[in-house]
């Protein structure tokens, strides 16, 4: 299977993504991960990359195709893979179809503004081991303090009401459109992950797509 993951900031697709990767034996393929790999190797496109980077700025279309499409031609991408953060844009999701990539299914993750709100602005990472508590879900038995290695919890500086409400508001301008530009292929596999736990979400995933891809 050929999966890409959609949803807001919040939504968990990057969690599912993670988990669908352990259940249908399918990579992870985001576009973090395309970015750092192909600055790691030092291609063309990753120095170019790396200088929007490393300037604070996004990094161009041509750039992420660019890298996107030399990632996808990789020998453990043959039997499918998960796309998470890519494509961002109807006209990134146009420019894979014209890369002639057969995808089956896209999993929208769908979750209410307000809890939204709630969950990036209540993160809490550990600065030692990296560890990430949540004031309401998964708060620290001693404040401040993670509760793996004892390190400092902090909250990052974007992690605010205003600033990721604004997040929000771009992503419906920009990425929800391609819940319509999917949902008019046939492609679109809707799920509410509202008031969800990430177990109950991976259960309605798999309602959708199957068991797992081995067993087969």
């Amino acid at each position: 299977m050929r999966i890409i993951m959609l949803g807001a900031p919040g939504a968990g697709k990057g969690t599912q993504a993670k988990k669908m990767e352990e259940l249908y034996g399918l990579p992870q393929v985001s576009t973090g991960d395309m970015l750092r790999g192909a600055r790691a190797q030092g291609t063309a496109l990753g120095i170019e990359a790396a200088r929007h980077m490393e300037a604070g700025n996004l990094v161009p279309d041509e750039v992420v195709l660019g890298i996107v499409a030399e990632r996808l031609k990789s020998a453990d991408l043959a039997n499918g893979f998960i796309l998470d953060g890519f494509p961002r844009t109807v006209p990134q999701a146009s420019a894979l179809d014209e890369m002639q990539v057969v995808i089956d299914h896209v999993v929208n993750i769908h979750v209410d503004a307000d809890e939204l709100v709630v969950r990036l602005t209540g993160r809490l990472t550990c600065t030692g081991c990296g560890f990430m508590h949540h004031r309401h879900f998964l708060p620290p038995q001693e404040e401040g303090v993670c509760d793996k290695c004892g390190g400092t919890l902090t909250q990052r500086s974007d992690d605010n009401e205003e600033t990721v409400r604004n997040r929000l508001a771009v992503y419906q301008q920009l990425t929800a459109p391609l819940v319509e530009y999917y949902g008019e292929r046939g492609l679109l596999r809707e799920v509410d992950g509202t008031g969800e736990s990430p177990s109950s979400v991976l259960e309605k995933v798999k309602a959708i797509l199957g068991t797992r891809v081995t067993e087969e």
